[in-house]
């Protein structure tokens, strides 16, 4: 009997004649978890998947894509983001467990989710955020990385970090004012190419559009990016 990867509750599964006879992918977490991840629905920004209400949005954008979009130094970078969970308590106590206290066997809890959609995206090449080598060094892996070594899909790098300040610390207004953080590894390998970036977490919309307008400006096609939660 397995034990919940989150909570750490004993797992109990019906057996069933489809369980006996049919190789079904083994469940890292219980019912109860997996009913509080929070997913994303109904209508959303056509750029960055939030879910649209009356109050905050213009047509098919919510107010935060449109100011990106109305600002000429942004405009047209970042074709789409999609994210599958809303940035809740439960998710966020999840993540942070996940990617700043080191517990690397919840990749197995949150790739899986990712699989379906990511099979959904039509891309040449996909990516993931980078780490800066002192955060590298300090968490002991990539958590956008590790989620893709999951799935068994095969990245290239495409970006390395050159502005290190941590952003999670920094006001929605200071991350659009940074200088450009990320330096494109190889201009031949993307060019004319459409690219998928993979990160944990969609906030402001900052480090994804940094990424694709390095990307963009060094010959990409179309960048697209996936996030597990916003």
């Amino acid at each position: 009997m397995a034990n919940c990867y989150i909570c750490y509750e004993k797992m109990r599964k019906p057996i069933t004649w489809t369980s006996l006879f049919l190789r079904q992918p083994k469940s890292r977490i219980c019912s109860n978890c997996e009913a509080k991840f929070a997913w994303i629905s109904g209508e959303t920004c056509a750029i960055c998947s939030r879910e649209l209400d009356e109050s905050f949005r213009r047509e098919q954008l919510c107010l935060d894509c449109l100011r990106w979009e109305n600002n000429p130094e942004w405009a047209g970078y970042l074709t789409k983001n999609v994210s599958l969970f809303h940035y809740n308590d439960f998710l966020k106590e999840l993540i942070a467990k996940y990617k700043y206290r080191g517990d690397y066997a919840l990749a197995e809890v949150l790739a899986p989710f990712m699989k379906e959609c990511l099979q959904q995206l039509e891309y040449d090449l996909i990516t993931v955020i980078p780490l800066s080598k002192d955060r590298l060094q300090e968490r002991g892996f990539n958590q956008a990385q590790a989620l893709l070594d999951i799935l068994q899909i095969n990245s290239t790098e495409l970006l390395t970090r050159i502005h290190t300040e941590k952003q999670s610390k920094k006001s929605r207004q200071e991350r659009i004012n940074l200088p450009q953080i990320f330096r494109v590894t190889s201009r031949t390998a993307i060019q004319g190419k459409s690219v998928v970036i993979v990160d944990d977490i969609y906030t402001t919309g900052s480090t994804v559009r940094h990424a694709a307008k390095a990307l963009k400006l060094a010959g990409a096609e179309k960048i697209e990016t996936m996030t597990i939660a916003r």
